[in-house]
């Protein structure tokens, strides 16, 4: 793994196999100057980085129904690499742009797939998979704005994301077995989004799912009627991620990572416990408590 990944060596060994930045190093980052961010237009993707710390990335695809491809792909995992390091963003919020959220695969990028050999093809779909593992393990919150249908890849990206809002006239389809292909890359995350009886549904049957059904199994956290409701659900996430503690916030969502790759009873106390004795520890976790019984908001708020 590359650097960025391995975490430090105070951390649990389950959690050093993950690519998260674990609590120790994520408050250590965070006494460093901001790192660069880039910001901009490249590749269909359209980043800005506001006042408050939160990073908008826009699919800016329109024409090509925001489907993904090889350069897609790079700008994002480049994208992604860089909020691991950076230091200022409290929260990435994953947006579409046009009627579509993203149809997945290019069709010029599978069209020319079609052509490549078993190893090309290993080499682009590691590719893939390493850049939605990258989203997935992001530190920070990740939210998905979904404005409109989504397939496939679209579907994986919005269950790398840790919140998911939709409009009601969005729907989902995991399309790859009417292709003659299979959602491989994305089955991680879909998985553990919908779990397994509704992946075994919805992977084999290729039918569409409804906005109202993707909110019943768990892939849309909440349905709002249209665009400006969706834009009022990412004012009231971005004011309450504002009072959260961006250390504390790291380490849950590493907290949850781990948990999953605990097997016996002893080692998830031994984890849980270092996990909340490293937080209480930390300058973060003691001017939280103080600020508590001092009656007057922590640091993080100003």
């Amino acid at each position: 793994l590359p650097p960025s990944h391995t975490g430090v060596s105070s951390c649990p060994p389950m959690l050093r196999r993950l690519r998260l930045t674990c609590p120790a190093s994520t408050l250590r980052l965070q006494r460093l100057q901001a790192r660069s961010l880039t910001t901009g237009s490249s590749s269909g993707v359209d980043v800005v980085l506001d006042e408050n710390g939160f990073v908008t990335m826009t699919l800016d695809r329109p024409s090509e129904f925001n489907s993904m491809n090889e350069a897609l792909i790079v700008r994002l995992q480049k994208l992604f690499h860089e909020l691991r390091r950076a230091t200022n963003v409290r929260g990435v919020f994953l947006k579409s742009q046009g009627k579509f959220f993203c149809a997945g695969a290019d069709l010029k990028w599978m069209k020319k797939t079609a052509g490549y050999t078993l190893e090309q093809n290993f080499a682009d779909a590691k590719a893939l998979g390493y850049m939605l593992q990258d989203f997935n393990s992001l530190p920070m919150p990740t939210v998905a704005l979904v404005q409109g249908p989504a397939f496939g890849g679209g579907v994986g990206l919005i269950s790398c994301c840790d919140i998911a809002v939709g409009v009601k006239s969005a729907h989902f389809t995991l399309s790859e077995v009417k292709l003659g292909l299979l959602p491989a890359t994305i089955s991680p995350y879909v998985i553990a989004r919908i779990g397994v009886p509704q992946a075994r549904r919805f992977f084999l049957s290729a039918e569409r799912i409804s906005a109202e059904m993707a909110h019943q199994i768990g892939l849309l956290h909440e349905v709002v009627n249209d665009e400006a409701a969706l834009e009022e659900q990412e004012a009231a996430l971005k004011a309450g991620m504002l009072l959260n503690a961006p250390g504390a916030v790291a380490a849950t969502k590493s907290l949850i990572f781990g948990l999953g790759m605990i097997s016996s009873a002893e080692e998830t106390v031994t984890f849980t416990a270092g996990a909340l004795a490293k937080q209480r520890a930390s300058v973060e976790g003691k001017e939280g408590v103080a600020a508590f019984f001092e009656k007057r908001k922590p640091s993080w708020t100003k």
